[in-house]
């Protein structure tokens, strides 16, 4: 199963197979109790997940001096940005020189 917003991407899972129910953002609805036992199965954690990332980033630092807070969430921002590593990425992590466009 698997639980969404209604971002219209998320359309084909039905029609793949896939158990699909989502959240209604623009109705007001964040999480919605399906089946009656008290627990609201359908939610969306986009928003939650991300803060949890970005956590666990700092972790390791232990502890982040707040006149270098906004590097360190530029950093995170920039990696859970990242969608693929490419060549040029590698080139440039290592330290060598972007490729001319």
């Amino acid at each position: 199963m698997v639980y969404t917003d209604e971002w219209a991407g998320y359309r084909p899972l039905t029609s793949a197979g896939r158990g699909h129910a989502a959240v209604n953002h623009n109705a007001g609805e964040w999480a919605r109790d399906d089946d009656g036992d008290g627990i609201r199965e359908v939610h969306c954690n986009t928003l939650e997940g991300i803060w949890t990332g970005l956590r666990n980033s700092l972790r390791p630092f232990r502890g982040v001096n707040k006149i270098y807070l906004e590097q360190y969430i530029k950093m995170f921002e920039w990696s859970y940005n990242l969608k693929s590593i490419t060549p040029a990425f590698l080139r440039v992590l290592l330290g060598g020189r972007a490729a001319r466009g």
